[in-house]
């Protein structure tokens, strides 16, 4: 699943001791373990082998360049959703003819800089954006690739924040309205109507819902891909990771260890949609994110105090909610565990960071080592989602990201100095 594990007491990344890095680099520590990214996304690329395929890592789950490099090296495509993340591909050494671009509100710059590029393919989300597209393209005298997303209206039964093919939500043409609006988009004369996407949702850890919006959508995608010449299909991303537990410390002194839970592997994904995609006889493109790079990374924090109230066990630590906004943002699980195992029992805590809001937690009540000032933890299955979405609140400074492979290890982003926050910011004449 990953190459974060124990060796001895201490915790290691591969072949390189946590606690080392933590010497080197410091805290709040973004860990990715390059081993673990490549072997995620070959078991996935393997299990789709049957078809032609091609695998587009979501930028949205880590654009970190390194990884993208790793991908790129891979042979992997890209599913992006602005001109800053098509940029990134391009830095990585990524091919932009390998790039989706996806996302609701794409502007006229983002869509010129798209079709300079010589992107594979929009996927539009509205009849306005097709519109505009179609403009964009005359005007550079441009014929632009394009898709529609349809929305399938499957409840992916996930979190409501990262469900997306409902009509509830923002994204996609309705189902029922897709034939219709690929009718007209064949009338606007710069436009080429390449395929059909879909996407129900994140984090998904049962096939059932994936079967059910493919199953659903099949007749339609053959009827249109006979009309239009279709070159694609697009089934979209969502393959979910384990959180709870991520690691598996071997020592049930020290932690409950939870039951294991069942988890969609590639393989049991493949066996149920390869079968019903193989007869359409089109190009599929899938965009997972969280799945390749999840495991994949960790995020290292440093024990500053522990606080203890008459109700409460409080671990505060030195990352915050601006490092890893996903336990406050989502209310989500991150398995925690200490650089350096401890004896002894669990002790029921609360891990917190320094930032001024209530919600600025990692963990609420849960049997974690007992520790003290100077120990770290790390937050497992931090590698999606993570940096991706750090911001600068309370006026910190960004984590700094290092990437392992084997027994080697590199900075792939130094951490931020603070008067970089500042840097672009004035004072106006009349206030001097």
């Amino acid at each position: 699943m990953h190459d974060f594990r124990y060796v001895g007491s201490k915790l290691y990344c591969e072949r390189v001791s946590v606690e080392s890095l933590v010497k080197r680099h410091g805290t709040p520590l973004y860990v990715y373990s390059q081993h673990t990214l490549a072997d995620h996304f070959a078991k996935l690329d393997a299990a789709l082998a049957p078809l032609d395929h091609l695998v587009c890592f979501a930028l949205k789950a880590n654009s970190n360049l390194a990884v993208l490099r790793t991908i790129v090296n891979l042979g992997g495509g890209f599913d992006t959703v602005s001109e800053g993340e098509l940029r990134r591909v391009k830095a990585a050494g990524g091919d932009l003819r390998k790039c989706v671009f996806a996302g609701v509100g794409k502007t006229e710059c983002e869509i010129e800089f798209a079709l300079r590029a010589g992107i594979y393919c929009f996927n539009a989300e509205s009849e306005p954006e097709l519109r505009r597209i179609n403009k964009v393209a005359a005007r550079l005298k441009k014929i632009a690739p394009v898709a529609v997303r349809v929305n399938p209206n499957i409840d992916a039964h996930t979190h409501a924040k990262i469900t997306t093919g409902t009509y509830e939500n923002k994204f996609g043409i309705a189902f029922e309205q897709v034939e219709g609006v690929y009718a007209r988009a064949s009338r606007l004369k710069n436009l080429r109507l390449r395929g059909l996407q879909m996407h129900i949702g994140s984090q998904l850890t049962e096939v059932k819902p994936f079967e059910l919006a493919v199953k659903k959508v099949l007749p339609l995608v053959t009827k249109l891909a006979r009309k239009y010449d279709f070159e694609f299909f697009s089934i979209g991303g969502g393959l979910g990771i384990v959180y709870d537990p991520a690691l598996d410390s071997g020592d049930a002194k020290w932690w409950e260890q939870p039951k294991a839970k069942k988890i969609l592997t590639p393989q049991s994904y493949a066996n149920t949609l390869v079968p019903l995609l193989k007869p359409l006889g089109l190009k599929i493109l899938m965009e997972p994110g969280r799945f390749i790079c999840g495991n994949a990374g960790i995020l290292v924090t440093r024990v500053e105090y522990v606080k203890r109230t008459g109700k409460k066990n409080f671990v505060i630590v030195d990352a915050a909610m601006n490092d890893l906004i996903r336990p406050a943002f989502y209310d989500s699980y991150h398995q925690i565990v200490p650089l350096t195992k401890q004896g002894g029992a669990p002790v029921s805590s609360d891990v917190v960071g320094p930032i001024c809001e209530s919600g600025d937690y990692f963990c609420k009540n849960r049997p974690l080592p007992k520790v003290g000032e100077g120990d770290h933890l790390a937050l497992l299955s931090a590698g999606a989602y993570g940096f991706v979405m750090a911001s600068n609140y309370n006026t910190r400074a960004q984590a700094a990201e290092v990437l392992v492979s084997g027994n080697k290890s590199a900075v792939v982003r130094a951490r931020q100095e603070l008067p970089e926050l500042w840097a672009g910011e004035s004072v106006p004449k009349w206030l001097k």
